[in-house]
């Protein structure tokens, strides 16, 4: 399934137990698709203009009730799914353009921006309870480990942060790599922190050894690693700039099969609620749902969560243990000189009035 979404689109989301999948779009609209699988079709249920500049991520919350998007414009805006009426509004959540958004727990969201800064919202208060301002570049991804309550954050100054949200500290900061970090995924049951680049190569890191990498698998490379999306505790969606969408194995580190193709660089990734719909945006204004279950177990392979080789278990792993977070509190130092950014396109700023969320 297929569909022209008229405009790039930068961020997409599925609702967690109906066929509705959203999408933001470079001319700051929120467009909700309906999708039939067993008609193989998919239709257009709502159009709205929720920002002034671009949507660059969309997020369900509150059981699917809610749409949270964030934007260029430096806001985020929740809505109604059902109505598409505006919940709440957060005109200046950051100084900066918000380039992600994640959903943090059920009542806690985070939002990083193109100055590199992480914030933490209360969606209860419809406030921001803490941020963290480690890094020197934009916010390229995030994830959140809920049993250890560590969101883990990358950036295009090339490093990878721990923030422990039990303390609001920053646990950790990996040391400076030659390429930016553009998206993250925790896998192998917490154990691993893998993290697509620029170059693409794709960095394992051990839980609790965050300053350097202590594995690299190199058969991406040169296609920039864009957008990772987890499929199990073993393998990960791979979205390259190539427009290649590859299914990876991690430890052992193979590409096990090609998923599916744009024809211009992938945007972003993510899974249906059953798991059985992959949807990928790239630049050619594409959204396209392909099926896992036919694709996968059409060569073979397993939709399910495949057993953890002994041979793969970690000696170092901390079994989410604060205690066991060995790497110190200190972020490193940023190595001189310049490098290259890759960025998404970010239109003219808009000055906004309002710094709370404000009921509408």
């Amino acid at each position: 399934m297929e569909i022209d979404l008229g405009a790039n689109s930068f961020g997409i989301d599925f609702h967690p137990s109906k066929n509705l999948v959203a999408a933001g779009l470079i001319d700051g609209r929120l467009h909700l698709y309906r999708y039939e699988a067993d008609s193989s079709s998919i239709v257009r249920e709502r159009k709205v203009r929720a920002h002034t500049e671009s949507c660059r991520a969309v997020r369900f919350i509150d059981d699917g009730q809610r749409i949270v998007t964030a934007s260029a414009d430096r806001s985020i805006l929740a809505s109604e799914v059902e109505t598409g009426a505006i919940v709440a509004r957060l005109d200046n959540a950051h100084d900066d353009a918000v380039n992600t958004l994640i959903t943090v727990t059920e009542t806690t969201i985070a939002s990083g921006d193109d100055k590199g800064c992480v914030k933490i919202w209360d969606t209860r208060q419809r406030s921001c309870s803490h941020e963290f301002n480690v890094h020197e570049d934009y916010i390229s991804d995030m994830t959140f480990q809920s049993s250890s309550m560590k969101l883990v954050a990358t950036s295009g100054d090339g490093t990878l942060s721990v923030c422990n949200l039990r303390t609001n500290k920053v646990q950790s900061q990996s040391e400076f790599s030659e390429d930016e970090l553009l998206s993250v995924v925790i896998m192998k049951n917490g154990r691993k922190v893998v993290c697509g680049t620029q170059d693409g190569t794709l960095m394992l890191y051990s839980w609790g050894f965050f300053k350097d990498c202590s594995d690299r698998f190199i058969d991406h490379a040169p296609n920039s690693v864009d957008t990772l999306l987890k499929l199990d505790e073993d393998r990960v969606i791979t979205g390259c700039d190539n427009g290649i969408l590859s299914l990876v194995g991690i430890l052992p580190n193979r590409i096990i099969q090609p998923i599916g193709s744009h024809e211009f660089p992938i945007e972003d990734l993510a899974l249906s609620h059953d798991k059985r719909f992959l949807g990928s945006t790239a630049h050619d204004n594409m959204l396209k749902l392909w099926d896992l279950e036919a694709i996968i177990q059409g060569s073979s392979g397993n939709l399910g969560n495949a057993p953890v080789p002994a041979a793969d278990k970690d000696s170092d792993s901390d079994d989410d243990n604060d205690e066991m977070d060995l790497d110190d509190d200190s972020p490193p130092k940023p190595s001189k000189g310049s490098t290259n950014r890759k960025t998404k396109s970010k239109p003219d700023r808009v000055d906004t009035s309002t710094s709370f969320f404000a009921d509408l």
